[in-house]
């Protein structure tokens, strides 16, 4: 009973992660209409920073502020540089669900990466899902005669930073502190929009637009929170899958903000992309489990 409770725990902190961060995207994209990309990575970034500073001194992590020098965190924030800026540019200019649906293509990317990358092996099941997920992909971008719509590269290049980030916080080591790491991640992503202002006009934002993104980067924060604490609480079988949920908060919102219907094709696409994960999702988890057994077996010899 306790495991099913904190699996229960662990889905709705998923939910409530996924929820957090597509309202943090549908004020973002708002506040787009108004303000320059670099003030609102700025705006946003230096409220978050804030409210993880605080965070950081009341648990102590700013005592390990060396670590924040370490050469993988740096690479991480590299990704997640390139990333947020591909993102925000596909995001300003393209509906939220399209968006938010090529961005489900990052757990077979990153399996993909690490495979290329890392030498993990990948059986040619996987590989034949992660083949199928990139076509769902193309269903949602849709490439035209002349090509492929640039807003849509941008949002496949941003996942493509993603996975970087991800491959590189795998190697951390136990004790980088992930406080550490968002602090580090909302400083370097505030600088960024700092120095963008160097081409940027920006105008002083109203009452109204300040709420907006002081209230997106509480969401940022609460996003990431959330997300940590589902992987705590639940088993990552079951709770992983739920990441999926953002997809249905971004098709409401944006029907409810822009009347944004997704075509048919995009749904398609949509649901492949998301099959193919949670079947990729599944068979690591499965094969990881029947690997236990044999390093159970095999250590004791090793000494």
């Amino acid at each position: 009973m306790p495991a099913l409770a904190n699996n229960s725990r662990g889905i709705i902190m998923m939910v409530l992660s996924n929820l957090a961060f597509i309202i943090n995207d549908t004020w973002i994209k708002l506040a787009s209409d108004s303000l320059p990309t670099g003030q609102i990575l700025f705006i946003r970034g230096a409220f978050a920073f804030a409210v993880i500073l605080v965070v950081v001194f009341a648990t102590g992590t700013h005592r390990q502020w060396r670590l924040a020098c370490d050469r993988l965190l740096a690479w991480r924030t590299v990704g997640e540089i390139g990333a947020t800026l591909l993102y925000l540019y596909a995001l300003f200019n393209m509906p939220i669900a399209n968006v938010s649906a090529i961005g489900q293509i990052v757990p077979l990317m990153t399996t993909a990466a690490a495979a290329v990358f890392l030498a993990e092996p990948v059986g040619w099941r996987r590989w034949m899902a992660i083949a199928v997920g990139f076509f769902g992909v193309l269903l949602i971008m849709r490439p035209s005669v002349s090509g492929f719509d640039l807003y849509s590269l941008a949002a496949l290049a941003s996942m493509g930073f993603i996975t970087l980030r991800d491959l590189v916080t795998r190697e951390f080591k136990p004790g980088m502190p992930t406080l550490l790491v968002i602090a580090v991640t909302a400083a370097a992503v505030m600088m960024t929009g700092a120095t963008m202002s160097l081409t940027e006009t920006w105008p002083m934002p109203d009452a109204r637009q300040w709420t907006i993104l002081a209230a997106a980067a509480v969401l940022l924060v609460g996003g990431y929170g959330t997300s940590i604490l589902a992987m705590r609480l639940g088993a990552m079988a079951v709770v992983a899958p739920f990441r999926y949920s953002g997809i249905i908060f971004a098709v409401i919102l944006g029907y409810m903000v822009w009347g944004d219907v997704p075509d048919a094709l995009t749904l398609i696409g949509t649901l492949i992309v998301v099959a193919t994960g949670v079947y990729t999702f599944r068979r690591e988890m499965r094969l990881a489990q029947q690997a236990q057994p044999t390093s159970a077996v095999v250590n004791p010899s090793n000494g």
